[in-house]
């Protein structure tokens, strides 16, 4: 009977361990909670949410003051929504990427907890100004990948988007919003 109830008891484990993401992981920023659910913006697909087109942010030269690169963004402005962020994407393109709006500047600090995507996030003080690079994010982190300066806005993008293109802290954001 021992026997049976430990065969039954470790089922029981390896059932759940299989049920979980990689590593178990639940959140995205430092904001998250476990509690939250897939913005109405996107649902979810085999691929994780799907992109929803909400705006246009450009990315321009501090040398010439050009555009460098345009992108299509989704954008995280409330509590629960900077807090879903990207988790679950399993894939995302280099013309895509999520703008994060805060009400002030302060430091921030996002984590890659269940955001399964390498990432450039890109932090932007009030100015609109590229205050700081942290290239190459760890997918699943828990780890806070903090802003070290105050940032009032966040755009995280592809890994690999800010060496490809040449962005740079000191470079300036524009965005648009399309609602």
């Amino acid at each position: 009977m021992k026997q049976l109830n430990l065969v039954l008891a470790l089922t029981g484990a390896l059932y759940l361990a299989a049920c979980q993401p990689k590593g178990g992981q639940e959140g995205n920023n430092a904001a998250a909670t476990d509690n939250t659910t897939p913005s109405a913006a996107t649902t979810p697909a085999a691929d994780g949410p799907v992109f929803t087109k909400e705006g246009v942010l450009s990315f321009i030269s501090k040398a010439k003051g050009d555009t460098i690169r345009t992108i299509d963004i989704e954008l995280a402005q409330t509590d629960e929504e900077r807090a879903e962020g990207l988790m679950h994407r399993k894939s995302m393109e280099d013309t895509q990427g999520m703008l994060f709006i805060f009400d002030f500047a302060s430091e921030q600090s996002f984590w890659m907890k269940n955001t399964y995507i390498s990432l450039d996030i890109m932090y932007v003080d009030a100015n609109m100004e590229i205050v700081s690079i942290r290239k190459y994010t760890t997918p699943l982190s828990e780890d806070g990948v903090p802003s070290l300066k105050p940032a009032q806005y966040v755009v995280e993008t592809i890994a690999g988007f800010a060496d490809k293109y040449h962005v740079q802290v000191g470079d300036k954001i524009a965005f648009t919003k399309l609602k």
